[in-house]
């Protein structure tokens, strides 16, 4: 699987510690780096990859992790979950599809960061579930919206 990450200026040391645990994990990733103090442009690019299929699933991270997310879901075929805990991660895939999280840096504690990855990314979203009605009618609205 093929994890696209970014993050703005202020998360870099945070998400350099964060591929480094993904790359142990076995994840193959694309670094969408930080030099970018305009978190949105790092946001749209990696939404735009996962998006495509270029990329399988994203991580964002600025500060809250607040406005990766806002931006990210600008982006036709990106959905991009704010989590804030392990729960909240699985939950992003199993009852949501979402093929993003964003997390902050300034919010979050690195070692729950890397809990959060490995539970979002270890889950797959049931085709099966009580959700599904849930995310198609997400799926539905954005085509109508995005016309």
């Amino acid at each position: 699987m093929k994890i696209a990450v970014g993050c703005d200026p202020n998360a870099q040391e945070f998400k350099e510690e964060l591929i480094d645990y993904l790359l142990k994990l076995g994840y193959e990733v694309e670094d969408f780096g930080a030099p970018d103090p305009i978190y949105a442009n790092v946001a749209v690019s990696v939404a735009k990859a996962v998006a495509a299929g270029r990329c399988d699933r994203g991580i964002l991270v600025c500060g809250t992790g607040i406005g990766m997310s806002i931006a990210a879901n600008k982006v036709k075929g990106a959905y991009a979950a704010l989590v804030n805990d392990v729960y909240q991660a699985q939950r992003a895939e199993l009852s949501n599809h979402a093929n993003i999280i964003t997390m902050g840096a300034q919010v979050t504690g690195i070692e729950v960061a890397k809990m959060m990855a490995a539970e979002y990314l270890k889950n797959t979203f049931d085709q099966n579930s009580r959700s599904v009605p849930k995310v198609e009618r997400i799926y539905s609205y954005e085509k109508e919206a995005m016309k």
